[in-house]
């Protein structure tokens, strides 16, 4: 009696299940045809959702070969020797080590991060964060790992409903496990936009942007600190806000976008200047 008992109970939960799949799958179908999948890039109907149509996966330039080993902007070829520093990072090493991004800035990921940032289309965050994995895993076991956005001001905040690096950082802590520390790092001061400032006005505007949560010492002490962003431009804000995170306590901190404006880029589909550029985005442009 018992054991028959059991299996009709367990029968009955296995075509339950079933039923239940059924459903969800009947679901998605209603909901593909009457709102189906299109590409992030440039909005073609594609067989996935989140999935990228043929010509907008091409355009994409992965930012997977030789790089600078502070700031990894990359570098024509791998030379011999192990490790090596561009010339710019030899001169004024950046407060982070290592700041891989995972593609160039160009003509789709500025539309993904666009959509994402003034779109709304949140489910962007999952995407970016998707292929920014990779460039994690690079930077060190994602066990000693601890992800912080870069945080908004609270008017730019209450102004958007919600901070676009956070999203990323809460959907790559589900994919790779490392922790994340949403607080950790406070933007104290509402800077001006530095499109078209020079480098040294820039860095004179970020000064002092950022601080500590009170705390901090005991929530990064030994920690290896990754920043994240969907934009690394200029740089000014990431050094900023790396600058200030070294005063945590953490053993590393490194830094990590979804795309990177580099001069290949600028060669090709990129029609902003590169010094005009940096994180943050106002009027759906590219600012500071």
């Amino acid at each position: 009696m018992m054991a028959s008992a059991t299996g009709d109970v367990e029968t009955d939960g296995a075509v339950a299940g079933k039923l239940a799949r059924g459903l969800r799958a009947a679901a998605r179908a209603i909901v593909d045809y009457a709102l189906p999948p299109r590409c992030p890039g440039c909005g073609v109907i594609v067989g996935e959702d989140r999935q990228f149509c043929l010509d907008c996966w091409s355009s994409l330039d992965f930012l997977d070969g030789p790089s600078c080993s502070r700031c990894s902007i990359p570098l024509p070829t791998a030379l011999p020797g192990g490790p090596i520093a561009c010339g710019a990072c030899l001169a004024s090493p950046p407060p982070f080590e290592g700041a891989p991004a995972a593609v160039a800035y160009g003509r789709v990921a500025r539309t993904v991060a666009l959509r994402l940032k003034y779109g709304r289309r949140t489910g962007h965050a999952r995407l970016m964060a998707r292929l920014m994995a990779r460039q994690l895993a690079a930077l060190g076991d994602a066990d000693a790992i601890l992800l912080v956005p870069v945080p908004l001001h609270r008017w730019r905040l209450w102004s958007r409903g919600f901070n676009q690096a956070a999203l990323v950082v809460d959907e790559l802590a589900r994919l790779t496990g490392a922790a994340r520390d949403h607080h950790l790092l406070l933007r104290v001061k509402a800077t001006a936009s530095l499109r078209g400032k020079a480098r040294r006005e820039r860095e004179r505007i970020v000064t002092g942007a950022f601080a500590l949560t009170p705390d901090a010492k005991a929530r990064a002490a030994g920690r290896h600190v990754v920043l994240v962003d969907d934009v690394h431009a200029s740089g000014a804000t990431l050094r900023a806000a790396a600058r200030t995170l070294r005063r945590s306590g953490a053993s590393r901190v490194s830094a990590l976008a979804w795309a990177r404006v580099v001069p290949d880029a600028l060669m090709t589909s990129n029609i902003f200047d590169f010094a005009s550029l940096d994180s943050d985005m106002t009027g759906q442009e590219m600012t500071g």
